[in-house]
């Protein structure tokens, strides 16, 4: 028979188990199963003890900047089983002040606002004021901070003992009169401190315990975004008060 090339006999092509053996062999195995652990692990590490937020709006400023990303501190209050709400052990409990990062009880997104009321509380605004448990915050104008826009003022709201700078437009802004209301049990009341542009309890209600997920109280980096994403290395590391 001749040997013609046409008529020579074609090599079978590989089975996908022989594939398969060639690409899962030992150190493959290994390496796949290393990085495998290590991807738990780092995301185990975000969802129960330490996690960061990148802030995209203004509800927050003159606190936190648009572009801010914001150290969350998962251990603040309990340990929960990571990827879960069910939580192990607790120690503490969001106070009147704090910065606070939770899941809206309207669209489930996670949000950083100010704890402004704790259950039990009886809170109130009117023109813009904060009344808590019948007494009215005190508030001093202040100069305005960096990060300023114009046509807004400011003003440092004593929050129980818990001093920091708040954001209100020069002109009439939104429900800025509301409540009184009383915080239920398990139930908090938040509110951005830029108050005349923050979706906060005010509109959604309560946040439930069980939806918080940490606190935050340092501006670990942040970048401009109106300026070709430039860093702004004041703000790195900065605290959040």
């Amino acid at each position: 028979m001749l040997d013609v090339p046409w008529m020579t006999t074609r090599k079978e092509p590989e089975m996908p188990r022989r594939l398969f053996a060639r690409i899962w062999n030992r150190d493959n195995a290994r390496w796949l199963s290393s990085m495998g652990l290590i991807l738990l692990a780092v995301t185990s590490f975000r969802s129960a003890i330490a996690d960061w937020n990148d802030v995209p709006t203004g509800s927050m400023k003159p606190t936190i900047a648009i572009g801010d990303r914001i150290f969350v501190n998962k251990l603040a209050y309990d340990l929960r089983i990571p990827f879960t709400q069910h939580r192990l052990a607790t120690w503490g409990e969001p106070e009147r002040g704090d910065v606070v990062v939770f899941w809206s009880p309207k669209d489930g997104m996670r949000l950083v606002k100010r704890c402004v009321a704790v259950p039990g509380d009886e809170i109130a605004m009117q023109g813009g004021r904060l009344w808590l448990n019948g007494e009215p915050l005190e508030y001093d104008s202040t100069d305005r901070p960096k990060l300023a826009e114009d046509g807004v003022r400011y003003f440092l709201e004593d929050l129980d003992g818990v001093e920091h700078l708040v954001a209100y437009e020069s002109l009439q802004g939104l429900a800025r009169d509301f409540g009184p209301v009383t915080v239920p049990e398990n139930k908090f009341f938040m509110m951005g401190d830029n108050r005349d542009h923050s979706a906060d309890s005010r509109f959604f209600g309560f946040a439930d315990r069980s939806s918080i997920c940490g606190k935050s109280s340092v501006v670990v980096a942040s970048v401009d975004r109106e300026n070709h994403w430039l860093p702004r290395w004041e703000r790195f590391f900065s605290k959040l008060i």
